[in-house]
């Protein structure tokens, strides 16, 4: 127990304020993750968003075009990780899913009219955390 505590403590170093003068080498920085990896302590991104209720939101605004993280419109432009990378501007990450379930694109409708703020970055967090463990088809 006492060597997960400290691994997680290790871990945290990533996210270290220094003074200016100091900067904590990436060397070391990668070292701590693999170390806490190595331990067993998880190291999950954090998500701005609820991924449960954006889920919610995703059956009841998203599915009808997007199921299992697919896309029936634009086949290649899934909602799969490396789809994601490549297709949506601004790259994989939550605000990039944001701005395009905000304003939609091409054959994409807007949902900022239709969602609150917090039902877009639920299904954010959603679409990028299922991306990331992979899509139930």
């Amino acid at each position: 127990m006492k060597f997960t505590i400290v691994a997680a403590l290790i871990a945290s170093a990533s996210a270290w304020t220094t003074p200016k003068h100091f900067e904590v080498p990436a060397a070391v920085k990668a070292a701590v993750a693999g170390a806490a990896v190595t331990a067993g302590v998880a190291v999950a991104p954090a998500f701005a968003g609820d991924v449960g209720a954006g889920e919610q939101v995703f059956n009841a605004n998203c599915a009808a075009c997007h199921a299992g993280g697919q896309n029936v419109i634009m086949p290649e432009k899934t909602l799969e990780k490396a789809a994601l990378e490549q297709y949506l501007a601004g790259g994989r990450n939550e605000k990039a899913v944001m701005t395009q379930v905000t304003n939609g694109k091409n054959a994409m409708p807007a949902f900022g009219g239709r969602l609150s703020e917090d039902d877009i970055a639920n299904v954010a967090s959603y679409v990028i955390a299922t991306s990331e463990a992979g899509w139930d088809e």
